[in-house]
């Protein structure tokens, strides 16, 4: 079992209908929620398929994103 982490860039083996490559991780489990990079389309693929799919795992950790969130108003 691949170690698929939430924010993870994925590159896969074949493009996406709309050209793009890359997606990112939504959301892990026995099903992965993926979204494209160049579109912008969610997919809930089962785990197993998602795997046999992935050509590269990018692990991008978003950092800036998590320290920016918008904090509540003061």
């Amino acid at each position: 079992m691949m170690n698929i982490e939430l924010n993870d860039i994925l590159e896969l083996k074949k493009n996406h209908p709309c050209g793009g490559r890359l997606f990112t991780v939504m959301r892990t489990g026995m099903d992965v929620r993926i979204k494209c990079l160049t579109c912008g389309r969610e997919m809930m693929l089962p785990r197993s398929k998602v795997e046999k799919m992935i050509k590269h795992i990018d692990k991008n950790i978003r950092n800036d994103s998590i320290n920016n969130a918008p904090k509540g108003t003061e």
